[in-house]
């Protein structure tokens, strides 16, 4: 996960990639709320401007885009990020991922093929998800690995029943619930348990770090 908060302006300003990885504390409830609803409207409109993009983007901008795909992991990462974050929010709502995707390649196949090969193509995508559960513990490694927030009982769960060594996270973050006090006292509990500083940047996020 690209943690680099010191970038160009993108969906997100440095101040925004601040406030959601905890660096940054606001000092009201509604200065925090102003904030979420900026960065919502900030990536309704960026999602938007792919129309444009798409359609009226030099193609050699474009390409000088991409120019690094080969070689540059963290573009492929924030590319696999980019999409993963279409296909939960769509599945959170019910969507089919399939419904973009596939006029999204078949558009894309149809628009190359008559670009760079002055042909007509036709086009037939398919798309298949097989989901097999696993233990749920696995999936908090995976994302304590990446860097996403676990809920405070995943973490203590992962202590108790695996016996996870933490020693290789310089921090952890923790998703609460707004306003929750108990899920606050937990995360305190735990904090004293594990040895580690916490503080908690927004209503909904505790950051576990641990001093040198």
């Amino acid at each position: 996960m690209n943690t680099d908060t010191d970038r160009d302006r993108g969906v997100l300003t440095t101040a925004d990639r601040e406030y959601l990885l905890g660096e940054r504390e606001l000092s009201h409830a509604q200065s925090e709320r102003n904030a979420e609803a900026r960065i919502r409207r900030r990536i309704e409109n960026g999602i938007l401007d792919f129309d444009l993009l798409t359609h009226y983007l030099d193609g050699s901008d474009r390409r000088q885009v991409f120019d690094g795909a080969t070689d540059d992991e963290a573009l492929i990462d924030g590319l696999t990020a980019m999409l993963s974050f279409a296909y939960i929010g769509l599945k959170e709502q019910g969507v089919d991922f399939e419904r973009v995707l596939e006029p999204a390649v078949r558009g894309a196949e149809t628009a190359y093929a008559v670009d760079q090969l002055a042909a007509n193509v036709d086009v037939t995508v398919t798309f298949e998800v097989e989901t097999e559960v696993e233990s749920s513990l696995d999936g908090v490694e995976a994302r304590l690995d990446e860097g996403t927030p676990v809920a405070p009982r995943e973490l203590f769960s992962l202590v108790m029943e695996r016996e996870t060594d933490l020693a290789g996270y310089d921090r952890i973050t923790l998703r609460v619930e707004d306003g929750a006090a108990d899920e606050n006292d937990h995360v305190d509990r735990l904090a004293d348990y594990l040895d580690a500083d916490v503080r908690f940047p927004t209503d909904s996020l505790a950051v576990l770090s641990w001093s040198e």
